[in-house]
């Protein structure tokens, strides 16, 4: 109990980390798990090791990748810290991911609302010297990110992210329910 974490991400751009242990003891009528303001919006919730990578991405097509021991651990009933910061009044997080810090097989998958997608490592191998480079660089929490995906009117603003391997499958199903 003590090695994992909840990471909780709202659409304002605020990040929380809670020990896992704090909800060891939940009561009949539930318990606060974090303190949203007013006009926020609880977006996700990933289980954590304490030693992880988290992205987050925005509508506007930005990602910032940071490490999860920027943010410290606290009590059910706080709010949070900034996480990332935001492109304007209509930007808003549209997901977050958490990646282990070794992992070099899983890729980032991004969807915009028109149905575009792309798929990007974090980490790409050099060619010539065999080292691996940050494609997400890693950043402190609270930036602006990096361009993930170009934001246009074909492409619509991003509306998913996800950590995917080449052994997931994918089903998008649209608002007339057509699965793809």
């Amino acid at each position: 109990l003590d090695s994992h974490y909840l990471l909780f991400g709202t659409k304002e751009g605020t990040v929380k980390k809670t020990s896992v242990r704090d909800y060891s003891r939940v009561r009949s009528n539930g318990v606060n798990a974090i303190n949203i303001k007013e006009g926020d919006a609880l977006v996700r919730v990933v289980l954590t090791t304490g030693d992880s990578e988290v992205v987050l991405a925005t509508k506007k097509g930005r990602a910032v990748r940071f490490d999860e021991t920027d943010v410290r651990a606290m009590g059910r009933t706080a709010t949070g810290v900034r996480g990332v910061k935001l492109n304007g009044a209509d930007d808003a997080v549209i997901g977050m991911i958490s990646v282990a810090k070794d992992d070099k097989e899983s890729t980032v998958l991004v969807v915009s609302e028109n149905g575009y997608g792309k798929r990007t490592l974090l980490d790409e191998k050099d060619e010539t010297t065999g080292e691996w480079e940050a494609v997400y660089r890693i950043t402190k929490r609270g930036g602006k990110g990096v361009k993930t995906m170009n934001i246009t009117d074909k492409t619509g603003n991003l509306i998913a992210i996800r950590e995917v391997t080449d052994n997931d499958d994918l089903m998008i199903i649209n608002k007339s329910g057509i699965a793809i």
